[in-house]
């Protein structure tokens, strides 16, 4: 019998993908879906904010115009309001599509197990689906900035860096919900996210009055959620009230927690994945 040396063995196997063409395959899976549900994340995405922001922005800044805008640095209430709106939306997308699709994929369509009998390994799914989430993060990002733009709530050319800035707070939650949703044996439990840390940080990280109007006591909890650096980012390209030190301090918080997560997500999906 012949024997033939391990580097002839080698050399007969064909060549693996790297790990970011695996990845992208797996964005390339959630893509094709998302190509046939796209009309319904329509209203969530797009419109509700819309509404939000006409009914925040317009409705109760006609209230609030009338009082003064001195504490909001002399701009109408909803120019003040419409960055952090931004923000929340951006948040908001992040979470969304990090916490329900995520547990769906592991226990209701198996996304994830089917994907795990391929060549796809735990981190090119996870990072493929992180793909796709930015893609909706900066989709939804994208059309709310045009709605700005076409109001004329923009002061500053320093709002080109809005839909970046935005990205990264979406980007910002969605790391790490998915690292935590991939655990999850019950859906109840993505309800507690959203109910106890997507609407108090959107009440209290100055998204509608500025920080300062809350007690001292607890404004440097405000200062510390990661909500109020992304509002305080984009409302600063916004208004064009730039301080390169704060900007450094918003970008590096915001990078900081999603890098986090990307550490925290590669070994709750391969704890969860490897088989």
């Amino acid at each position: 019998m012949a024997v033939i040396a391990r580097g002839d063995v080698a050399a007969t196997l064909p060549g693996l993908p790297s790990s970011w063409v695996l990845s992208v395959r797996a964005f390339r899976c959630w893509l094709l879906a998302y190509r046939r549900t796209w009309r319904s994340s329509v209203w969530s995405s797009v419109f509700g904010p819309l509404f939000y922001l006409g009914a925040m922005g317009y409705g109760l800044g006609s209230l609030v115009d009338k009082n003064g805008t001195a504490a909001l640095g002399g701009v109408p209430y909803v120019v003040f309001v419409a960055p952090a709106v931004l923000a929340v939306l951006a948040m908001n997308t992040g979470m969304t599509n990090a916490l329900f699709p995520v547990f769906g994929a592991m226990h209701w369509n198996k996304i994830y197990l089917a994907a795990r009998a391929t060549m796809l390994r735990p981190v090119d799914i996870y990072r493929g689906h992180l793909m796709f989430m930015t893609m909706r993060i900066t989709m939804n990002s994208a059309c709310f900035v045009i709605v700005m733009a076409a109001f004329g709530l923009i002061r500053s050319p320093w709002a080109a860096l809005l839909l970046p800035a935005a990205a990264l707070t979406g980007f910002a939650f969605a790391t790490p919900c998915a690292a935590w949703a991939v655990r999850l044996e019950h859906d109840t439990q993505m309800n507690y996210p959203i109910r106890f840390g997507a609407v108090p940080l959107m009440l209290f990280s100055g998204t509608f009055f500025p920080i300062a109007q809350l007690p001292g006591w607890i404004r440097p909890l405000a200062y510390a959620t990661p909500l109020w650096h992304g509002v305080a980012l984009c409302r600063a390209l916004s208004l064009g009230d730039l301080d390169p030190a704060a900007v450094a301090v918003h970008v590096g918080y915001l990078a900081g927690l999603a890098a986090v997560g990307l550490w925290a997500g590669s070994r709750t999906y391969r704890r969860r994945l490897y088989v």
